[in-house]
């Protein structure tokens, strides 16, 4: 007696043997992904549950590749039960959107049984995310700051004796917004600007404290490299 071990369905017949070869795949490739996510993060929001979260995209899209096969019927079933899916988290780098999708793609290579072209576009994807970080590339060697100050709102011009102090403290300096604060009693003035060589963010801090009579002032340095 012989047991039949493959799998039909209306895309077509797949072994045991493919599911296993696949998932598999499909893991240590994610796994890769995840590593290289890791090896590479820089800044101060690290998830470990984000990078768990690579692996099993990276195997779930393997499996759903298996079930969709080439069916266009089954494929569009399957959008429209996705759609009701909803997520809440906001990604808060750029580059964390590019590993999603990375993992996706290799997951969408394993199931489909392209199992030379995952490997390869795993490798040479992440090989090319580690020479950047190695070489820090595009990186710009600018520092800027974000400049937080609170003053009166009380009809007089403190935007002007702000402005003296950040023109005499700082190479260039930008208002980006304004905002009432302590239920009207205070605006919060907020620029970006990059500090004058000997200049320390204690020193702008100070000066103005002393034009604003001692209201909060805050300086974020490097801001562009720290989630806010």
């Amino acid at each position: 007696m012989n047991l039949d071990f493959g799998i039909s369905d209306l895309s077509g017949t797949f072994s045991v043997t493919d599911v296993v070869l696949a998932l598999s795949l499909a893991f240590l490739t994610s796994l890769v992904v995840a590593w290289t996510y890791r090896a590479t993060h820089r800044n101060i929001s690290y998830s470990q549950s984000y990078v768990h979260t690579l692996i099993v995209l990276g195997m779930l899209i393997a499996l759903i590749m298996l079930v969709v096969g080439s069916n266009i019927a089954r494929a569009f079933a399957l959008v429209g039960a996705l759609s009701v899916v909803r997520f809440r988290n906001a990604i808060k780098e750029t580059r964390d959107v590019g590993f999603i999708f990375l993992v996706m793609g290799v997951g969408m290579a394993c199931g489909t049984r392209f199992y030379t072209l995952a490997v390869i576009a795993t490798v040479a994807i992440c090989a090319v995310i580690l020479l950047m970080h190695r070489f820090n590339w595009f990186a710009l060697n600018v520092v800027r700051q974000v400049v937080k100050v609170q003053v009166p709102a009380d009809g007089s011009d403190h935007t002007a004796a702000v402005g003296d102090v950040l023109i005499a403290t700082t190479e260039e300096s930008e208002l980006i917004s304004t905002e009432s604060v302590r239920g009207g009693s205070l605006l919060e003035l907020t620029y970006t600007a990059r500090l004058k060589k000997g200049v320390t963010p204690h020193d702008l801090v100070e000066r103005l404290r002393s034009r604003t009579a001692g209201q909060k002032a805050t300086v974020l340095t490097g801001y562009d490299q720290t989630d806010l």
